[in-house]
């Protein structure tokens, strides 16, 4: 079995005002044996998977988080040697192979650390240069610091550098975002994702934002969030890098490879709390490729107290063949490519036009699809910005027949 990898490091110097991904705050000093064991834990589960799910080869490797990077060089080392002592066996280094990285902890012996232990690329959080903006959501570190380390990311992993944009920030104009995107720029990125600010109920933001208004955070409305990213977008086409997904830009051959197997439904484990491996194999009773996910509970203690193999202690799901074709379109269909038909016939023993043939015909007399495509199921790129009516079309007609 071919699967990708994904390692969730759950551990943040500070938590973002905005964020609702699973992380503690640590400390890297009274919290260092929480992180040693960590280290020692993820590789036991990464050893253990391998081996329960026969995996063969591992194509690409993600660590992400969380903050990666406040692990520091040294425990950052230790993972990268596990890792490619469990990989060796099945094909060393894998094509692709990222690391997530914040400013303020992606120190020099950091970044040294990941290019000598087989990273291929870089992925740094960036978010915004506009200080009013980083502080009003606590973002950690400050604009100098900010650059210091782009640039030294940008010497390091030349060609290879990607970084995260949000729009819809607090106090963010189209002038700050095109200082924004100008900034990023001179430091050559060829990757860069561009998302805009949502405001999750459970999060400081959110809770502060049903309290007083967006207003009173100087939150853009919706409208001008909606041009905020829409202006990113077109900046971003301008500095070279094409929208290949709904969020993601990139120069010709830098797409995150990593992320397109998880929009294409392949295979993926997941280790470390909170995280998620998919698996696709089998036949469905009705016919067609049947499925699991695996998921972790968002609780490091948990994860650290569990027995080997780690993987049963996480919640598996079966999903059914509906499932899978539900996702399949759900995924695919945020790519600027549309899904892998050819996969989706082999999976599923059927086209996509024969799932959603009305939905295909309609959404194509409105211009949805990119007409210069072969399959002519892509979508095009202001077909994207009605992505989620098309879905909720596609999902409609999808429940009356399967």
């Amino acid at each position: 079995m071919t699967a990708s990898l994904y390692i969730h490091i759950p551990f943040c110097a500070g938590l973002c005002d905005y964020c609702d991904f699973f992380s503690v705050s640590v400390d890297a000093v009274n919290d260092s044996d929480l992180m040693d064991s960590f280290i020692g834990a993820v590789l036991g589960d990464v050893e253990d998977q391998l081996a329960i799910f026969g995996v063969g080869h591992v194509p690409t490797v993600y660590i992400g988080g969380g903050t990666p990077s406040v692990l520091g060089a040294s425990r950052m080392e230790r993972l990268l040697a596990g890792l490619q002592a469990l990989l060796v066996p099945i094909g060393w280094p894998p094509a692709e192979f990222t690391v997530e990285a914040n400013p303020e902890s992606a120190a020099a012996d950091f970044l040294r650390a990941c290019r000598d232990g087989g990273v291929s690329r870089i992925s740094l959080g960036v978010q915004t240069f506009h200080e009013p903006s980083r502080q009003a959501v606590r973002r950690k570190g400050g604009c100098n610091l900010l650059e210091e380390r782009l640039a030294l990311a940008a010497e390091l992993f030349p060609g290879r550098l990607s970084a995260d944009l949000i729009t819809g920030l607090p106090f963010q104009t189209i002038s700050v975002l095109e200082n924004d995107i100008d900034t990023l720029m001179s430091y050559k990125p060829a990757h860069v994702s561009l998302y805009s600010l949502a405001i999750e109920p459970e999060t400081p933001l959110g809770r502060q934002a049903a309290k007083t208004g967006a207003a009173a955070l100087s939150l853009p409305d919706g409208d001008e969030a909606d041009n905020l990213w829409l202006a990113g977008r077109d900046m971003l086409k301008k500095a070279d890098l094409s929208q290949y997904e709904v969020s993601n830009f990139a120069l010709p051959e830098k797409y995150c490879a990593h992320n397109i197997r998880y929009w294409q439904m392949e295979n993926w484990l997941g280790a470390g709390p909170a995280a998620s491996g998919t698996l696709i194999g089998g036949r469905a009773r009705d016919g067609g490729a049947a499925g699991r996910r695996m998921t972790y509970a968002a609780d490091t203690g948990a994860y650290l107290a569990a027995p080997r193999p780690r993987i049963r202690s996480a919640r598996t799901e079966e999903l059914s063949r509906p499932d899978l074709i539900r996702e399949s379109l759900l995924m695919g269909f945020r790519c600027r490519t549309g899904p892998d038909t050819d996969l989706f016939r082999r999976r599923f023993n059927c086209g996509i036009e024969d799932c959603i043939p009305g939905t295909i015909q309609r959404w194509r007399g409105r211009g949805f699809f990119d007409v210069k495509n072969p399959d002519g199921l892509a979508p095009c790129e202001q077909g994207l910005l009605f992505l989620n009516s098309f879905l909720r079309d596609a999902f409609g007609e999808l429940a009356t027949t399967h």
